[in-house]
């Protein structure tokens, strides 16, 4: 096959004359070119600069990586190069219990002997079972040439890493906090981390740390994380549990050393019914305001109705507001006079009593509120309509189940579509509330035709479908350790433009739905 440039006449004589690409794709080929002689019938690809071969290899799945190292010597030397073994995502699972592809042992052999020196953004993901954790925690203890800049480490399903004892889980935390000299973005959600671990990576990374996500991790005290914020003064992003929030940590994030914080995540989690929550002082907050003013808070409430006493009693800087959990018509009526800065409110659920005048209060006082979702709640179509009005076009996401609307003598279901339509000045139309149609179904799960064949026989246990909106049917599964998959499958009639289901507004409230229900999502 001989090869050709720009319009010479190819084997066959025909001319091959077309717009010129763009300039970096026409350099790139006219060093592949230069690079490979034409001399022969296929060319020598050996030949192919270092560079061009790193530039291609990086764009190749791991896998296929692998077969094109067998090709050459030059080839294998490119697979080893230093570059492509930065960031790498090691998958652990138990093949006889879960659908989650795995890292082959052969490779992670090969990675701690060759390449646990160049590795710099690693992350873990692992299924529910305690042996796949476990094995997770011994790699983790042989990172010890390393100096890794993120680690995360992500469980599919849980108990997953509480489940190991705890001194390997900290051994093993410990070598990558004593030889990473620059981490910056930690990851360790619903770990048995504890204080003394934080010592170490406080010691180690305090210059560096930016990011730190630790929901779920009960070994944690205030204390401890007190000495994080103490410490790290580039820390950005923070999430944890409510019961290591306090006014010394607000007040540390605050200080003039420390930089401006960009997002704070608080995980509100009522673990039995009466729990007692602690107060914030609102002093607190306003120095969070004041010292980072753009800073988002997200707040996720998963609380019973009695036990809201100590939340919005005072103004609280709020932008990103999840109830999970029923929640009373009086404590969304506080939301709406003390959370001036809220963006987003998704209510899973409130009861019979509509709520009216509290979704006009909150797009009287919520003047930055975009995006609303309500689940098994009870609002009338007139009241449903100002709200909109009165918000209007800044509202991006909108997500209202249609048993939520409450018809009365002013719009029906069918009228209030259009209205809503004309003030947000696109089409809209109200979602489905799930249905369930059969849960603890035995035996291997009967799929769609559209969906057999792709692994559905590693599935046991039980399915749910749920009809969620008017045009999609979501397919969740449960595997025998807990792991869940969720299948989103248009219906046949599904119209061309609403056959995209990517909100993340949809994806939490979908996701706080299931909870109320009492099923474990998990985002694979």
């Amino acid at each position: 096959m001989k090869r050709i440039k720009g319009g010479e006449e190819d084997g066959d004589g025909s001319s091959t004359s077309s717009p010129p690409e763009p300039c970096k794709k026409v350099r790139a080929t006219e060093e592949v070119e230069a690079a490979v002689p034409s001399g022969s019938p296929d060319g020598d690809w050996a030949r192919l600069p270092q560079e061009l071969l790193l530039h291609i290899f990086q764009y190749l799945p791991l896998l296929d990586r692998a077969y094109a190292s067998q090709v050459c010597r030059k080839w294998n030397q490119a697979f080893h190069m230093p570059e492509l073994w930065r960031c790498f995502e090691f998958e652990l699972n138990q093949p006889a219990s879960s659908y989650l592809k795995a890292t082959h042992p052969d490779l992670i052999k090969q990675i701690i002997k060759r390449h646990s020196n160049h590795l710099q953004y690693v992350s873990f993901k692992v299924d529910s079972s305690t042996e796949s954790a476990e094995a997770a925690c011994d790699i983790l203890s042989q990172l010890v040439n390393c100096s890794l800049k993120t680690l995360g480490l992500i469980s599919t399903a849980r108990p997953s890493f509480m489940e190991v004892p705890k001194s390997h889980f900290i051994s093993a935390l410990t070598v990558v906090f004593v030889n990473s000299k620059s981490l910056s973005s930690l990851k360790i959600d619903d770990t048995p981390v504890d204080d003394p671990s934080l010592k170490v990576l406080v010691a180690n990374n305090s210059d560096t740390l930016k990011l730190l996500k630790m929901s779920s991790c009960p070994h944690v005290s205030p204390a401890g994380i007190l000495c994080v914020a103490d410490q790290c003064h580039g820390l950005r992003e923070l999430a944890l549990n409510y019961h290591l929030l306090s006014d010394e940590l607000l007040l540390a994030l605050s200080s003039e050393k420390h930089v401006h914080l960009e997002h704070l995540r608080i995980d509100v989690v009522s673990e039995n019914p009466g729990q007692h929550f602690h107060t914030i002082k609102k002093s607190s907050w306003d120095a969070m305001v004041r010292h980072s003013p753009k800073f988002n808070l997200v707040m996720y409430f998963f609380l019973y109705e009695d036990e809201f006493g100590p939340f919005f009693n005072e103004e609280i800087p709020v932008t990103h507001l999840y109830f999970g959990r029923s929640v009373s018509k009086e404590v969304l009526g506080r939301v709406g006079l003390h959370c001036p800065r809220l963006v987003e409110l998704v209510v899973c659920a409130n009861g019979l009593r509509p709520l009216d005048e509290e979704l006009i209060r909150i797009a009287k006082h919520c003047t930055q509120l975009s995006a609303i979702g309500l689940g098994e709640c009870e609002v009338s179509c007139s009241a449903f309509v100002e709200f909109v009005k009165m918000c209007g076009r800044r509202l991006s996401q909108l997500s209202i189940m249609e048993e939520v609307l409450i018809p009365d003598h002013k719009y029906s279901l069918d009228e209030i579509h259009w209205e809503v339509s004309k003030h947000l000045g696109r089409v809209w139309f109200p979602d489905m509330m799930p249905t369930w149609f059969g849960a603890k179904m035995k035996g291997v799960p009967t799929l769609p035709p559209t969906v057999q064949g792709r692994g559905a026989a590693t599935l046991r246990n039980s399915t749910v479908r749920i009809k969620y909106r008017r045009h999609i049917h979501l397919y969740l599964f449960q595997n025998e350790l807990g792991g869940l998959l969720l299948l989103a499958l248009p219906h046949h009639k599904q119209p061309t433009e609403q056959r995209r289901w990517n909100s993340d507004l949809k994806a939490t409230f979908l996701q706080l739905q299931l909870e109320f229900y009492g099923l474990s999502y998990v985002a694979l």
